[in-house]
């Protein structure tokens, strides 16, 4: 993936002039809220995950936080009110950065928060993290297709791992021994490969701090893409009744 590039640091009047009347406002009801943001046409909107991530993160004062796949920028948000000194989000979508970096003003929180355009970690390179909150794309890009949760119809990969297990590898020194990455992993993708990545990386650190179930939108549920991807494996859902359901699990990763 190419990383995207900004022409310069725009200043808050000029996020405000290019956000486009279509904009929409969403109100956050997790974690720290509830508060307004706006969401750019094509950027991501918080979902189940967000929420979940909301709830699982533990942040400390002094600490330095890396949001990654930030979108419109709610779980920065959250990671600064819970006390974070400073917080760097990043997300491959400018018009996702524009939307962060207006909602960051409109919040008051300009002072802590600040919003990079990239490619996964690597507008963060050079910085140090004690958190690193990693919520990129989990679906398998046939499924995305059929929810419309997506902007450009493109998800994680094939398989639904193939950007979380990117994000693992490219962590590298980003995250500071003793650091903890905040991992979503669900059973509407190959969860096995990424919980193996994770291990390699991570070894015995690690611990599911939260599980919650969710089901599927029936249109999903009855996809031919569901059908062949459970026959093969990569997915595990079970019935309730008429509705299938996922399982989604927060990790807690730990660097020695």
């Amino acid at each position: 993936m190419q990383a995207a590039k900004l022409t310069g640091p725009p200043s808050a009047r000029d996020d405000r002039e290019q956000m486009s009347q279509a904009s929409t406002e969403m109100e956050w009801k997790g974690r720290t809220g509830p508060f307004t943001v706006v969401l750019n046409p094509g950027v991501f909107s918080p979902t189940h995950t967000s929420r979940t991530l909301a709830d699982a993160l533990e942040i400390g004062p002094d600490d330095t936080v890396v949001d990654i796949g930030c979108g419109s920028g709610v779980l920065s948000f959250v990671a600064a009110r819970l006390g974070a000194a400073r917080v760097i989000g990043c997300d491959i979508s400018e018009e996702a950065v524009l939307a962060a970096r207006t909602n960051a003003a409109r919040l008051g929180l300009s002072d802590r928060v600040e919003f990079r355009a990239g490619s996964l970690l690597a507008p963060v390179r050079e910085e140090r993290a004690d958190v690193v909150i990693g919520d990129v794309s989990g679906i398998p890009d046939e499924i995305a297709q059929v929810t419309g949760w997506f902007p450009d119809g493109r998800a994680g990969g094939p398989t639904g791992v193939e950007l979380p297990l990117q994000m693992i590898e490219e962590i590298g020194d980003t995250l500071v021994p003793g650091g903890r990455l905040y991992l979503p992993t669900g059973t509407i993708q190959d969860e096995r490969r990424i919980i193996e990545a994770a291990r390699r990386l991570f070894g015995d650190n690690m611990e599911a701090v939260i599980a919650r179930e969710f089901p599927l939108p029936d249109i999903v549920g009855k996809s031919v893409a569901v059908a062949r991807m459970m026959k093969e494996g990569l997915l595990n859902l079970h019935k309730r009744g008429s509705r299938w359901l996922w399982r989604l699990q927060i990790w807690r990763c730990v660097r020695t």
